[in-house]
């Protein structure tokens, strides 16, 4: 067998494939088309298929993960537990602090998610740090994860020619991805190519062999609204598109992260649009936060920007919890983090897949003052539950609930 893009480009469905079709309630042999064309991927994990791309339900990517400040292999676990419990479509661990390996096993064995992770993490953990980075390092924990059952590796992939113009740059924050940093101080440190550029057809081995999902990491984005929108961005773009076109000539599916993190809103439809109209890949945007002020609250600030940004034509979301540049979430925190990008999708969607259906479907409900029928269609049928009474109005309105007013008086 080959690839899923090969067994699509074939005109057979893979059994993955299939199990995306039945999430999306969907006809399987629809998706072959845009897997074979690059616009939809099918991130796999066991017999779980996850579609993300054109025409699908825009999905929702949970962080969880250690610090070098902070491990808790547990807590982590269970943060990834309530995020699958809730409603998320992937998983990303983004761990760098106490035994990651096992970390990422423990994830692996306490969900059935797909999971990413950014392998330059524990590659800059294992060489006892940036300044001892060599890419023979990075693609050995590119196979070692592979092996271990990930699905989708983020891959940072800035060349000279961008981290030159970040140089000429007059942004507030300069670069604020972690793993597009890592990349680019190894870079500048050795004055080598990018890693995953260097070994590129190392890279696409692992990934053919294992179907890992390349996702071409966003080290340009904004760390303020005021950046994000420059010629490195720019440049980047680009450098995305051409190594997205050399993936799927490969067979290797690939998803271009792109418009992520800081960026005023009105700017968030046409930085969207420039990646679309570019090229076909799914779009994936972590936040991004519509501003710069609302710190202990950024998952609302990202469920706007987010909301804007897939109806816009974002594909995949990664969810932004209140505790964005604070520390590190709680599980609450992950599962208020996940429900305000929930919304936000859904909200997207409307649009940009017309799936307003279930909207309407709750307002039948609420126009009858059913609420059992409210919680069955609620984006957070758990929460609504604890809250609602059995019968009758809400105790806002009581007896003068302008629905039982006016239902009352047009029927006389």
């Amino acid at each position: 067998m080959g690839t899923i893009i090969e067994e699509a480009r074939q005109g057979r469905i893979a059994p993955v494939v299939r199990a995306a079709a039945e999430r999306e309630g969907i006809d399987p042999a629809t998706l072959l088309p845009g897997i074979a064309r690059g616009s939809i991927t099918v991130m796999a994990r066991g017999d779980l298929g996850i579609g993300i791309g054109e025409g699908l339900s825009a999905k929702v990517n949970v962080n969880i993960g250690t610090s070098t400040v902070k491990s808790d292999i547990a807590a982590e676990v269970e943060k990834a537990r309530i995020a699958e419990r809730y409603g998320a479509d992937t998983l990303t661990d983004l761990s760098m602090g106490g035994d990651i390996r096992e970390i990422r096993a423990a994830v692996l064995k306490g969900t059935t998610l797909p999971l990413t992770t950014v392998p330059i993490y524990q590659a800059v953990i294992d060489a006892g740090g940036i300044g001892e980075l060599d890419a023979d390092g990075i693609i050995d924990t590119l196979r070692q994860q592979a092996a271990e059952g990930v699905s989708s590796f983020v891959l940072h992939i800035p060349g000279h020619k961008t981290i030159a113009a970040l140089r000429e740059s007059e942004r507030i924050l300069g670069v604020v991805s972690k793993g597009g940093s890592m990349t680019a101080a190894y870079m500048l440190r050795t004055g080598k190519e990018n890693p995953f550029i260097e070994h590129f057809d190392e890279v696409m081995e692992i990934a053919r062999r294992h179907e890992i999902i390349v996702s071409l990491g966003n080290t340009m984005r904004g760390g303020s609204i005021m950046d994000g929108t420059d010629a490195a961005a720019r440049m980047e773009r680009e450098e995305h598109i051409r190594i997205a076109d050399a993936c799927n000539r490969e067979g290797v599916q690939v998803i271009i992260e792109g418009c992520g993190g800081h960026l005023r809103i009105d700017r968030i439809p046409t930085c969207v649009r420039a990646y679309k109209d570019a090229c076909p890949y799914p779009l994936f945007v972590a936040g991004p936060l519509a501003t710069d002020r609302a710190v202990g609250h950024d998952q609302i600030a990202g469920a706007v920007g987010a909301s804007v940004a897939v109806s816009a034509g974002a594909d995949y979301l990664c969810a932004i919890t209140p505790a964005e540049h604070i520390g590190l979430p709680t599980k609450e925190e992950v599962r208020e983090g996940l429900m305000a990008f929930r919304i936000a999708a859904h909200i997207g969607d409307t649009v940009r897949i017309g799936s307003d259906a279930a909207d309407a479907r709750l307002s039948v409900c609420r126009a009858g003052l059913d609420w059992k029928g409210q919680v069955q269609h609620a984006i957070d049928p758990e929460r609504i539950a604890e809250v609602v009474p059995d019968e009758g109005p809400c105790s806002m309105c009581g007896e003068y609930c302008a629905i039982k007013i006016m239902r009352e008086s047009l029927s006389r």
